[in-house]
This record gives structure tokens, C-alpha cells and sequence, in this order.
């Protein structure tokens, strides 16, 4: 893992590449991006955009969204995926709003995450975005990039924010977490486009993986690691949240039945 001082170079390089790194969701109050942000869960931002314009005129503020019902609200949300989990977490969280907040949204992490529905991902949005608190939100992109580049080193999402936080000051903790997700969407993509990557010189998984791979040498196990632990980052970011397969247990299987000759 690279240095305090290397990863605020790198990110003010990216920073330049990424003039307009912002979250990409639309809200005008703490409380719609607290909702945007629990839609946008598996969804993107531009679906989750194209849902609340309507959703925030129907349901303005938390006293109104908590006295909504699951059948009012899953139709309105369907398209953003997991409609229904999502619909109970909405109404929870407004609820518990109007109950321990007077209907406000909190300016605290530890507040925060005792809402229905909110992880330190979705806290930090709001609190870097909407409420001037500064917070480093870590989400899939944020996980693959910055373990491919080197500047964070596990697959676990707080301890990426932790390592990513003590080597910036608190000022740039919501512009580096915008700018990492902004580099993942556009340039750091599961298949990333090296060659348009203003921090390919600086990369890890470059140096060690694609260089290497485009001069016919395959990487070593021990210099793999970077592309290793950035692969598992980025899985277990995309499947947080997401259904898994279930095997049925106790089903027979399928017997052959085999003629047998004369003995």
C-alpha cells in the first residue's frame, strides 16, 4: 500500500482528470438523498433519477413517506430493483425519522446507521453531500480502484475508508470518495481502460498485471496480489445486498438404471 503522501498525489491527478466528480443523484434536501440513496442500492443513478422526481412530490418529507404503505410505495419504485425489501426499508426509516428525529435527518454517524436501511456507505453520502459533514463513502468502485491502484489494500469496505481517511485530510474525505467512483464508472471499469487512466504510471494492477500481460509475461503469484485482492473488493462490493442461489436440500436425484447382462 502506497504512502499518505503518494495517495494525495495520485488523487490530485485524478482530481484533474475528474473536474466534475459529484454524486450523480439529484435531491435538493437531506431527506431525499437519504431515500435516492437507499434506492440507488443494485440500481444505478440514473434509473434512481428517473423514479423520484414523482416520489418526492408524493412523499415531500419523512412524515409523509411514513405513513405510506408497502402497496403504495413498491409500484413506485419497482424499476430500481429489490422493490420490496426496499419499500419496507424506506417506510422504516421515516418512521423512526418522524419518532427519535422530528421528522429530521441526522447529522451523525452513529444516528445515522440506527435507521432502517442505512449502512456507513449511505450515511457518509449524506453526511458529505447534504449535512457539510465530512464522510468517505466506499462503494464497489470505490473498492476496485482504489485496490488496483495501490492506495488502499483489502476488501473490506470500512477498512478501506479507514486507511483511505487517515491519509487525507477531512476537507477532501467527500471530493476523493466522488472522485474514485467517478474514475470507476468512466475509466476503472471491471474491464478498466488503461491508456485514457491518468494514473496508469502509478498503478499497481497496470504494472504488475496488464503491462506484464501485454508483454507476454504472465505475473507472478506474489506480484498477482494486486489484481487478486481488487477482483475479490470488487465482487463482494457488487454482491452486498443481492439474493443468492439456494440448493434445495433433499432432492432426489435422478436415478440411471443400468441393464445387467446374464451373470
Amino acid at each position: 500500500m502506497k504512502s499518505a503522501k503518494e495517495i494525495r498525489r495520485i488523487l490530485d491527478k485524478l482530481e484533474t482528470q475528474h473536474p466534475d466528480a459529484d454524486t450523480e443523484l439529484r435531491y435538493t434536501t437531506a431527506f431525499e438523498l437519504l431515500v435516492a440513496t437507499i434506492l440507488s442500492a443494485q440500481s444505478t443513478d440514473v434509473r434512481v433519477n428517473m423514479v423520484t422526481p414523482a416520489l418526492f412530490k408524493r412523499y415531500p418529507h419523512a412524515h409523509a413517506l411514513a405513513k405510506a404503505t408497502t402497496g403504495e410505495l413498491e409500484p413506485q419504485i419497482h424499476s430500481t430493483g429489490f422493490f420490496r425489501a426496499k419499500s419496507k426499508s424506506l417506510i422504516a426509516m421515516a418512521q423512526a425519522l418522524v419518532a427519535k428525529h422530528a421528522g429530521e435527518v441526522p447529522a451523525h454517524m452513529e444516528k445515522l446507521v440506527e435507521l432502517p436501511g442505512v449502512g456507513r456507505k449511505t450515511a457518509n453520502v449524506v453526511l458529505g453531500h447534504a449535512l457539510g459533514v465530512p464522510g468517505l463513502p466506499v462503494d464497489r468502485h470505490v473498492l476496485r480502484v482504489a485496490n488496483r491502484i495501490g492506495i488502499a489494500e483489502s476488501d473490506d469496505p470500512e477498512i478501506v475508508e479507514r486507511q483511505l481517511t487517515r491519509a487525507l485530510p477531512k476537507e477532501r474525505w467527500t471530493r476523493a470518495s466522488d472522485t474514485l467512483i467517478l474514475h470507476g464508472r468512466r475509466i476503472c471499469k471491471p474491464k478498466p481502460l488503461c491508456d485514457q487512466c491518468a494514473v496508469r504510471d502509478d498503478c499497481d494492477y497496470f504494472r504488475l498485471v496488464i503491462a506484464r500481460a501485454r508483454d507476454g509475461k504472465v505475473p507472478k503469484k506474489k506480484k498477482a496480489k494486486a489484481h487478486v485482492t481488487a477482483t475479490k473488493a470488487s465482487r463482494a462490493a457488487s454482491g452486498a445486498g443481492a439474493p443468492r442461489a439456494v440448493k434445495k436440500a433433499g432432492a432426489p436425484r435422478a436415478v440411471k438404471h443400468v441393464r445387467r447382462g446374464p451373470r
